[in-house]
Formats: structure tokens, C-alpha cells, sequence
């Protein structure tokens, strides 16, 4: 019989289905895990952007989280967007202990430009889930904020991944989209006394762009989960995500997500 690992993600609900838990799920199965999740948030949203949030309470987060670990052997898990405060604490506290990798996905902002991450959050995700993170996996935006510098250049890479791996992490992966990358796309994995290591992918031209962050850090978290070294659970995610933009399309009105059953 065929062993499906099992992992988490722990993130916010996309009603468009391009991003968040849903793109989540898709891509661990995709990649042939079994897909579990604690919903954070429930956002209105369509390829045109984002209309409401709603947070449910704290304390049912901690529930959902709390009624998985105790149904199932976790393999690997990552979080998305967590949106309060609140939440994250009671993320971190339902995690403490874990015995299986953590992929932390500092989402903040949509791809439409709306905030997904409450100001007062950042220094409880600083504080209570960065630290022990076996890889933070910001791009150049999220990254920024983090480390309170703005990235130039691959020596601002360099500064910014060494303030961020002192929170904690074991690991990061800054991701390149958005820099200015006409044919090649970089991505930077950070580890902890070596340069930042360069690992490219060639640059897809579309405008179905919709959850490539969240799909990266799922296919890498899935990885994990299978046993993968990081950087290899890294480059496959990179060349799945490469392989769903090649193939993304529009469903409907705006920007369309990328194609999870792409093979």
C-alpha cells in the first residue's frame, strides 16, 4: 500500500481558491501527501482582490490544531497567513514540542495589496513562531520588514537573511519574485555562517500568478515531510511551482491562479 504522508498547513482560507489553504492542499496532494488544516482565517477574495476578513477566535484555532495533532502523525507542517497576535500565540503554543518540520510562511500582504497580517502581529511572529522555524520563507517585501532593511542587492541579501536566521530560524529562503528579473528568477537559501546559495529557475511570463508563495511553501513542507534535505525539498518545490505558472490559466475575472494538477 502506498504511504501517503501527512501534512499540515496551518493558514487562511482563499473562497477564490487560488491561494491560502486551498492552493495548500492542492499542492500536497499533487505531490502525494495527505492534506490536513486549521483555518486561521476565512477571506472573501476573487482574482480582483480581496473584499473581507474574518478571524475566528483564537481559542478554536488552538482547537483545531489541538483535534489534528491528536488524530494524526504529523510529518511536517507550515503556516501561512495568521493575521493576529492572538493567533500566532496560540499557534506557537499548540506547536510547542512538535517533533516534525516547521515551514514558516510570513504572509503579510495579498497579491492584490491587501494587508493580511496586522501590524501589532509581526513582533509576535518574531517572538513566538520564527525562533525554532526550520525555514522562514519570506519574499523581498516580507523580508524587508523582518529584517527593517531594504534589499538592493545580493549583499543586502546577505545582511538581511543574517538578521533573520538570528530570530531563529534554522533556515531561509528569501524568494526573488519580486526583484527585477527579466529571463531568470532567483531565490536565496540562507543558512547560518555560509553565503547566501543562489538557486535559479527560468522567469514564466503570466499574469496567473495568484498563490505562488503559498504553493512554494507547501511543496516544500511536503518535501520535508518525505524525508527530503532541505535543499533538495527546496528545488523540487521550485520546479513544481515553475511547472504550474508554465501551465496557470483564468478561471475567471483578474488574475488567475497558478495550475496545481500540472504535470
Amino acid at each position: 500500500m502506498m504511504q501517503h504522508h501527512n501534512i499540515l498547513t496551518i493558514a487562511g482560507s482563499d473562497s477564490g481558491g487560488g491561494a491560502g489553504i486551498q492552493a495548500d492542499l492542492k499542492t500536497i496532494m499533487a505531490l502525494g501527501g495527505y492534506g490536513m488544516s486549521v483555518v486561521t482565517a476565512l477571506t472573501a477574495q476573487n482574482g480582483l482582490g480581496v473584499a473581507g476578513i474574518h478571524a475566528p477566535d483564537p481559542a478554536f484555532v488552538a482547537l483545531q490544531l489541538r483535534t489534528v495533532l491528536e488524530g494524526f502523525p504529523v510529518a511536517a507542517a507550515k503556516t501561512g497567513m495568521l493575521f493576529s497576535a492572538e493567533i500566532i500565540a496560540a499557534v506557537a503554543e499548540g506547536l510547542r514540542g512538535r517533533d516534525f518540520p516547521l515551514v514558516v510562511d510570513p504572509v503579510s500582504v495579498s497579491q492584490s495589496g491587501c494587508a493580511l497580517l496586522r501590524e501589532d502581529a509581526v513582533a509576535a511572529l518574531v517572538e513566538r513562531l520564527i525562533p525554532g522555524a526550520d525555514l522562514l520563507t519570506p519574499n523581498r517585501p516580507e523580508a524587508e520588514m523582518l529584517a527593517g532593511m531594504k534589499m538592493h542587492d545580493e549583499n543586502d541579501v546577505a545582511e538581511a537573511a543574517r538578521r533573520m536566521l538570528g530570530m531563529g530560524a534554522a533556515a531561509v529562503l528569501i524568494k526573488g519574485g519580486h526583484f527585477d528579473n527579466a529571463v531568470m528568477i532567483t531565490d536565496w537559501l540562507c543558512l547560518p555562517d555560509t553565503a547566501p546559495l543562489p538557486l535559479r529557475q527560468a522567469h514564466v511570463e503570466t499574469a496567473n500568478n495568484h498563490g505562488t508563495g503559498c504553493t512554494l511553501s507547501a511543496a516544500i513542507a511536503t518535501g520535508l515531510g518525505m524525508g527530503l534535505p532541505l535543499r533538495v525539498a527546496v528545488t523540487r518545490g521550485q520546479e513544481f511551482v515553475n511547472r504550474a505558472l508554465r501551465q496557470s490559466y483564468t478561471p475567471g475575472k483578474g488574475c488567475g491562479p497558478l495550475n496545481h494538477a500540472a504535470v
